[in-house]
């Protein structure tokens, strides 16, 4: 296995591997981008089926959070952090006390927080061996879980996306195929069906799905989800699920969801236009955590429900933009965060907006 000739390496500035025998930890950390500050990103616990399984995720994820951060406007840098193994068989405490030793001894560079199979509880956890974590405020409405903001933000993308494509942003019987009931798609799921809309979902977990069902939710199949006849597809599990195999059984004509890494490749975002698709890319739309975390770390969360609200007017701008420059939605949002993480100065005053005069 090696970094550098990695397909999803670009040319990021730390990626440092962990095994400790005695808990059981293996974990990689990788830091895309720092021009902006320290690389903050969740710490995912998964059960990779290889090792360069592990590497690419870590590289994709931590590669996104450095354009998440840029473009919405926070003074950081994009990290992430993987740990090895199934969170439901494998995570304990002396695992999750030596994954904080691995975060503390980068000094700095990477901050941490809560992701898929970790929770609030853990970050508490790996915060008794080091200060570089987030999303633990118990202040915080949520007790310091970002995961109703990030659903919050897609929310408003949803409905930004629908604005620009049937020029209304009225859920009321509007069809949306959710992919993934955990607490992103619940929280989502609970603010769609408020509004009236249709939702249908799919979730290998059934405790998770059950929960979901019960808000008023009809259970669909997880083979039939990404070619459900919907409005709307919101991915909100895994990435990669937008590839040559599946774009073509699409049906719905906007995706905007919580998952990153939706597109499998970039190219992938030129064919979801070419189809009349409207993507809303997912390191815009699903911000929401990050923005909250960013304010819990300033100490500024009655600034963020205001914050994340932006998110559907720089969708919005994005959409515009990608008409009129012929261009991908993808393609659109990269250059933008490109823009700011390149030219660091570029960022400040700035107030989530893509051409910088919110």
């Amino acid at each position: 296995m090696c970094v550098f000739s990695s397909p999803s390496f670009d040319h990021h500035e730390l990626v440092t591997f962990a095994e400790h025998q005695d808990s059981g930890l293996r974990a990689i950390i990788a830091v895309h981008n720092s021009n902006l500050g320290p690389g903050v990103g969740g710490c995912r616990m998964f059960p990779y089926a290889s090792d360069v399984d592990a590497l690419e995720d870590v590289l994709r994820l931590s590669r996104g959070m450095t354009y998440k951060s840029a473009l919405a406007g926070l003074p950081m840098g994009g990290g992430k952090a993987v740990i090895i193994g199934d969170h439901r068989k494998h995570k304990t405490p002396a695992l999750l006390e030596a994954m904080g030793d691995f975060i503390d001894a980068q000094g700095g560079k990477y901050v941490t927080a809560e992701d898929s199979g970790t929770s609030v509880a853990d970050m508490k956890v790996i915060g008794q061996r080091t200060s570089y974590v987030s999303g633990v405020d118990e202040r915080q409405s949520f007790g310091g879980d970002p995961s109703p903001f990030t659903a919050q933000g897609i929310f408003y993308g949803i409905k930004a996306a629908l604005q620009h494509k049937v020029a209304s942003d009225e859920l009321r019987g509007v069809r949306v195929a959710l992919q993934g009931a955990g607490a992103v798609g619940r929280y989502l799921a609970k603010q769609l069906l408020a509004e009236g809309a249709l939702v249908f979902v799919a979730d290998i977990n059934e405790e998770n799905l059950n929960q979901v069902v019960a808000m008023g939710a009809q259970q669909i199949g997880v083979d039939e989800v990404l070619s459900y006849d919907a409005d709307v597809l919101a991915p909100c599990a895994m990435g990669a699920i937008l590839n040559d195999d599946t774009i073509p059984h699409l049906k719905a004509k906007v995706i905007a969801g919580g998952a990153n890494n939706q597109l499998a490749e970039s190219r992938h975002g030129d064919d979801l236009r070419e189809l009349g698709i409207l993507y809303a890319p997912d390191f815009v739309i699903n911000a929401g955590g990050i923005i909250e975390i960013h304010h819990q770390r300033a100490g500024s969360a009655e600034k963020s429900s205001d914050h994340v609200a932006r998110i559907g007017t720089t969708l919005s701008e994005i959409f515009e933009a990608s008409e009129q420059q012929g261009k991908s939605t993808l393609a659109v949002a990269e250059q933008l965060a490109e823009d700011k993480f390149r030219s660091p100065a570029l960022l400040y005053g700035a107030a989530y907006s893509v051409s910088n005069n919110a």
